[in-house]
């Protein structure tokens, strides 16, 4: 009889691991590095973002220090946008008809004024005006119309609606002054006073103040102003052409003189320097 060999115990196999744990770890591994160098992309991006924006401050600090202040050439595309305000290079047509007027009908220049009468700059133009038709005399007419902004000059509509009822007595240009001199007391019973120093006919001035007619008259020439873009206050057409705010002397009298050797007529020597 032969004996049975002794049979060792055969080692038993190692579990499998769990499918899918190496796949997560090794996903998730990939995630971090590409999330870490993403990071460290984006990192890089903003760094050179801030210093191509540090050197464009910097550009325009020494731009400004040098009084020469302009936009970026890449910058040009977005600043293009729209113009507001008349065109310069365009005559416009005024409506004058009923407006008061100071000044000879026959006179060559036609100055039409936009105002406010509590705009300070409207005030600080008019000894300008009086330098003009000093300067021109006959050869100028001052055309005024009514733009009151009340977004910034709440009172204003009152002060334009007591100047047309003076303009029905023949009396705008003395309440034209008045009112400048006063800019900052245009309430009614003010309105009444001024109307008394004039020697207005008080109850008749307040009777044409509350007309509807006297608002039709602000409200069209606002609607005029409207139509060509202006936007404040003061503004003038030299004979239909454009120019903006309280100009000094030299500024109305460039358009003048342009106007008169265009109508081949006389420049006063006072005007030419």
């Amino acid at each position: 009889m032969t004996k049975n060999k002794s049979q060792r115990p055969r080692p038993e196999p190692a579990p499998a691991p769990k499918p899918g744990v190496n796949a997560i770890a090794l996903a998730t591994l990939v995630g971090i590095v590409a999330v870490l160098m993403i990071s460290f992309a984006n990192m890089r991006s903003i760094d050179a973002l801030q210093d191509g924006l540090g050197e464009i401050e910097d550009r325009v600090a020494k731009l400004k220090d040098s009084g020469r202040e302009r936009v970026p050439a890449q910058a040009a595309p977005a600043a293009q946008t729209a113009r507001r305000g008349p065109d310069p290079s365009r005559v416009y047509q005024i409506k004058t008809a009923g407006s008061p007027v100071k000044g000879p009908a026959r006179a060559p220049i036609t100055i039409a004024e936009f105002s406010d009468f509590q705009c300070p700059f409207c005030a600080r133009v008019n000894p300008t005006l009086e330098r003009v038709k000093q300067v021109y005399g006959d050869n100028v007419r001052l055309v005024w119309k009514h733009f009151p902004l009340p977004s910034l000059h709440p009172d204003a509509p009152a002060a334009h609606a007591a100047a047309v009822a003076a303009h029905k007595q023949g009396k705008f240009w003395a309440f034209h002054d008045k009112l400048f001199a006063n800019q900052r007391d245009v309430k009614f019973d003010a309105l009444l006073r001024y109307a008394q120093d004039l020697a207005l006919d008080v109850a008749q001035f307040e009777k044409d103040f509350w007309d509807l007619s006297n608002k039709k008259t602000v409200d069209d020439d606002t609607a005029e102003a409207r139509s060509m873009q202006l936007t404040g206050t003061p503004a003038f057409f030299v004979n239909g052409r454009y120019l903006r705010g309280a100009q000094p002397f030299s500024g109305f009298a460039k358009l003048i003189n342009e106007e008169l050797t265009r109508l081949k007529l006389p420049i006063p020597e006072e005007a030419k320097s």
